[in-house]
């Protein structure tokens, strides 16, 4: 189905300037489509082929809907389909066709992009302002440090080990919850530590572990911005949220 999809793409796509150098014909009415009202037709689907041709038609229409293409030339897609499925002249190469489709795709995404980044905003505004307000409080509790990004500690207990690199490898145990105390990942639990580059992972990890010597265990609070941002992770990260994670460095890697 990915293949049916790419040759769809490059297809109706490759044929755009097909349209603008010239008229495509009109297309004649098919004896075998039935007027319901001015603006609806049901296509009477009266053997194999029909039924086969329109369930591909249908699969590689849902496929591109979900690029967040809002809209294409129709006639010309099924032009350029027509094209490459009988081997017929194309107007476009593969990489003329190909650099349409991934400049077509990168404006569709985001324009997606941003209005569900838009839309999360307005549905998760109460979780982003129960953190902010979650922040201001805790960061005048005895014990908690800020830094200038916005990231708060407290060190639960105080390693003398080296301290890591952002470039470094390193072996955690540690714990995440949501600010209700919803727990969304334990190592712990799992029953063993973790080992990563500190360069891989949230924002919010990468500066706060850095601040670890190791042997030490510390508590972090992570606005969302410095952890999963305006999208969240998963089902059990919602957007917007800022976290909490104890976390324990046992060594640095290497070191």
């Amino acid at each position: 189905m990915k293949r049916i999809f790419l040759v769809a793409c490059l297809s109706g796509i490759a044929a755009a300037s097909y349209a603008q150098t010239k008229t495509a014909a009109k297309k004649p009415v098919a004896k075998k489509t039935t007027t319901v009202s001015k603006t609806t037709t049901v296509v009477a689907l009266k053997s194999t082929l029909d039924s086969t041709s329109y369930a591909f038609g249908t699969s590689i229409g849902a496929g591109l809907k979900t690029t967040g293409l809002s809209t294409l030339n129709y006639e010309v897609l099924l032009k350029g389909l027509k094209d490459a499925f009988t081997g017929g002249k194309v107007v476009l190469d593969q990489q003329q066709a190909q650099q349409c489709i991934n400049e077509a795709l990168a404006k569709a995404s985001a324009v997606k992009n941003k209005a569900e980044i838009e839309a999360n905003r307005i549905k998760y505004a109460p979780v982003m302002k129960e953190g902010q307000e979650f922040l201001e409080q805790n960061k005048k509790r005895a014990g908690v440090q800020t830094t200038a990004s916005g990231l708060q500690y407290e060190v639960l207990t105080a390693g003398t080990g080296v301290k890591p690199a952002a470039t470094d490898s390193v072996l955690v145990h540690y714990k995440g919850t949501l600010l209700n105390g919803k727990q969304f990942d334990n190592s712990y639990d799992r029953g063993e530590p973790i080992s990563f580059p500190l360069n891989r992972v949230i924002p919010g990890w990468t500066e706060g572990v850095q601040l670890m010597p190791a042997g030490s265990k510390y508590k972090f609070y992570i606005p969302y911005n410095l952890a999963y941002g305006e999208r969240g992770a998963g089902a059990d990260i919602p957007p917007y949220s800022t976290l909490i994670f104890e976390v324990e460095l046992l060594k640095v890697n290497g070191k």
